[in-house]
């Protein structure tokens, strides 16, 4: 019996009859290549500027802490929108949060500069009606 109409089967070493999956492309990944240098996701610009905004506003200057909270939550919600692309939630988090630390600061020496400006009118009132 003769196999002259048939076709052969490919050699062992040939990997071009279509059997087996094609390899992986040398990232190991599928899609998009890498956003970062690194690779992986890349460093949301505004967050750092946030836990510095955050740090200056709780340190020395309250109502920074106004900037550092809107900063904060803009860069959370650009990173929260796009966790594949952005990377540093954590320190936006912290600057939105020192920002709120320094908004209830500046709002607490209001009140205080208030109560103490009204408390010493009132007592200057009654030393100079005294004289």
């Amino acid at each position: 019996m003769s196999d002259y109409g048939s076709t052969p089967p490919p050699p062992p070493g040939d990997s071009s009859g279509g059997y087996s999956a094609p390899p992986p492309p040398p990232g190991g990944s599928y899609g998009a290549p890498p956003l970062g240098a690194g690779g992986g996701p890349i460093e949301h610009p505004k967050a750092m500027t946030a836990l510095i905004l955050g740090i200056v506003g709780l340190v020395c200057c309250s109502p920074v802490g106004i900037a550092a909270f809107i900063v904060g939550n803009n860069a959370v919600k650009e990173i929260d929108a796009n966790p594949g692309r952005y990377s540093n939630r954590q320190i936006a988090n912290i600057g939105k949060i020192l920002g709120i630390i320094a908004m209830v600061l500046m709002v607490l020496s209001i009140i205080w500069i208030v109560f103490l400006g009204g408390l010493s009118a009132l007592s200057g009132g009654s030393s100079s009606s005294s004289m």
